[in-house]
């Protein structure tokens, strides 16, 4: 079928309780989003893929939460203070809003209007000249709100890795190339063009920083960008619809020598789902300027130090989830009927298996929540008893859940149950002893 829209993603998500609009009793908040059961479930399963591919599959990278809030002078160190800005326009009409200029010309390039002529979208008002924004949340540290006690919420969680180098170093008996990953949430106060969760104001990044002696940055750089591009496939993305797309001279960070993005063909085009970049050793001397901390590699056999480089690759957990919803969006019909399905890779799953009972009487119920109690200790699985097995199965496929166990009249006479893949719609009879281990076997295939 052809690639699904937003919009049916967005629906289905609020339909099925994945991700569905915060605040919503009180008309919404900004472009903010909550998480219902089944979109905390693939979270999970996102972040701890990438937890399986940054700390348990290798033994060079070490693990870190840092704060949110950090002394106020990291951001001034990193440059976020003086630098870290979105050119804003105000309606000068009826509306008031607030808009990014730059979103405004591009929208009018691709209407073929002329970019310097934009007026306000929402109201046809003319526009203030553009003045810098600072994108970070500001708020205040004890009772008294002054100069003193002004605080900010992280714009990125690669801040908190740098001003812990140093202690990490002193208890991780690591050395260079050795990284440190987290996955954490970051605040950018920025107008948002409303493309569901692909960009919002709180989101949840993994974020890796790799550290290299400075003349291995280059090949570190190239194995990142071709890693992260083979973890997305992995996932169950198609190749097709993933690229990984250099910088051009002037889209590079003036400390970064190359940045490369991992771009998805969303619904609204092809855009970032993650960001390899060669730092240089930018971030590590600047912190060692503002805190006069020497944060240098020490060579214990030969005492020489040196200020390693930085390979960051930065990913989005929330892009990678709206990219994982988009890739398996899929419609198709059963009997005249139509279904939506997501054909979830089965570990993206946030259900592996669903267990219906046939009838609600003849005690089926009870023999399928015996099955349903022993296959939820080895895997996440869902009873389900509401309604007609059509429906029940329906409702599954629309969350995903790649597999359906039906407890039926057979089952008592030789202890069997029906398997339904959701894909194939294949059903097959296996017998109830050994279940989990088959189940285990199909998902991790």
């Amino acid at each position: 079928m052809p690639a699904a829209t937003m919009d049916e993603v967005v629906a289905l998500c609020k339909r099925r309780g994945l991700i569905f609009p915060a605040s919503e009793i009180y008309g919404g908040i900004a472009n903010t989003y909550d998480y219902g059961h089944y979109g905390v479930l693939l979270k999970r399963n996102v972040s701890d893929a990438w937890w399986k591919a940054m700390i348990q599959e290798r033994d060079d990278i070490v693990a870190l939460d840092s704060a949110i809030i950090q002394h106020p002078k990291t951001w001034e160190a990193s440059g976020h203070l003086s630098g870290f800005s979105d050119p804003l326009v105000q309606c000068l009409g009826k509306c008031k809003k607030r808009w990014r200029l730059d979103h405004l010309q591009e929208a009018a390039v691709e209407n073929g209007e002329d970019p310097a002529a934009v007026k306000c979208p929402q109201c046809g008002g003319d526009l203030t000249e553009p003045r810098a924004f600072n994108l970070m949340f500001e708020t205040n540290i004890g009772p008294v709100q002054d100069e003193s006690s002004t605080v900010y919420l992280r714009p990125e969680t690669a801040q908190g890795i740098f001003l812990d180098f140093k202690q990490t170093l002193s208890y991780a008996r690591k050395k260079p190339p050795f990284g440190i990953a987290q996955i954490g949430k970051s605040f950018r106060n920025e107008i948002t063009p409303g493309n569901f969760i692909f960009r919002t104001l709180e989101f949840e990044q993994m974020e890796m920083e790799f550290f290299v002696p400075p003349e291995e940055a280059e090949q570190w750089y190239e194995y990142w960008c071709q890693e992260r591009l083979n973890w997305y496939v992995k996932l169950g993305i198609n190749p097709e619809r993933l690229r990984l797309r250099p910088h051009e001279a002037d889209e590079l960070s003036f400390y970064s020598s190359g940045t490369s993005d991992v771009e998805y063909l969303y619904p609204i085009g092809w855009s970032e789902l993650e960001g390899v970049a060669n730092r240089g050793n930018y971030d590590l001397t600047q912190h060692a300027e503002h805190s006069r901390q020497k944060l240098e590699w020490k060579d214990p056999q030969t005492g020489k130090g040196y200020l390693p480089h930085v390979i960051e690759p930065a990913a989005g957990l929330g892009r990678t989830m709206l990219a994982l919803l988009c890739e398996a969006y899929d419609e198709d019909e059963i009997g005249g009927e139509k279904r939506t399905v997501l054909r979830l890779h089965p570990s993206m799953a946030p259900i592996k298996v669903a267990v219906l009972p046939l009838l609600r009487k003849d005690g089926h119920p009870e023999k399928a929540r015996e099955i349903y109690e022993a296959l939820r200790k080895r895997m996440s699985t869902e009873y389900d008893d509401g309604g007609n097995i059509g429906k029940r199965y329906r409702r599954q496929d629309e969350i995903g859940t790649p597999y359906g166990i039906t407890v039926d009249h057979q089952t008592f006479e030789d202890d069997t149950v029906t398997l339904r893949d959701r894909d194939s719609l294949s059903q097959e009879r296996v017998p109830v002893a050994g279940l989990a281990d088959l189940l285990e076997a199909k998902i991790n295939a």
